[in-house]
């Protein structure tokens, strides 16, 4: 296997690795993280409800993958810092969702109808744990386009605004110019041919 085509696997790993753990977040963050216990229809919170920074972190960093995708050089290590810091902010949003006063205090202020100043609950340690590793994936995949990234395929060059057309397009063109121009004369182009 050459190097650009191992150098493209290695893109793409990435891509997929990092992608997913974007996702993971995402999906966590829509899940109940706390079961609220002994209370009969008390409304119990999701991640992203206990850490509202979760699904925008998660999204960024979604934007990150394809913003790698699209720039080369300086611009997709300053990328790839960008996406580390959507994973530290994951994990320091899922680290804190569980705090016991954030769920109190969220618990206390839906719940007022039920008149329990203190509803008992546990968390739910599945939605919790998948965040946290989507959080680690997101954190390690910006740290590795850093590092690696100038090792990667980049975009094609074909639609970039300085490439000259090729010049059996430019031949094309001027013969059509011409054709247009002898109809505009009112002479007939396809008598010469």
């Amino acid at each position: 296997m050459g190097k650009g085509a191992s150098g493209r696997g290695e893109l793409w790993g990435w891509v997929v690795a990092t992608a997913a753990g974007c996702l993971l977040v995402l999906f966590a963050a829509g899940r109940s993280w706390v079961r609220v216990l002994h209370e009969a229809g008390a409304v119990a919170p999701t991640g992203g409800e206990l850490s509202p920074v979760l699904t925008p972190v998660a999204l960024a960093g979604l934007a990150g993958v394809v913003a790698v995708l699209a720039t080369k050089g300086m611009g997709r290590r300053v990328v790839g810092a960008l996406l580390a810091l959507c994973g530290v902010g994951a994990a320091a949003g899922t680290w804190t969702a569980l705090d016991a006063a954030n769920v109190a205090g969220w618990l206390r202020e839906r719940n007022v109808l039920h008149g329990v100043t203190e509803l008992p609950w546990e968390s739910v340690p599945l939605w919790p744990v998948v965040a946290a590793a989507g959080a680690v994936l997101m954190t390690a995949g910006g740290f590795v386009a850093i590092v690696r990234a100038s090792r990667w395929a980049g975009m094609s060059a074909r639609y970039d605004r300085d490439a000259g057309p090729a010049t059996g397009a430019s031949a094309q063109v001027s013969e059509d110019k011409a054709l247009w121009d002898a109809l505009d004369r009112g002479d007939d182009p396809t008598d010469s041919r």
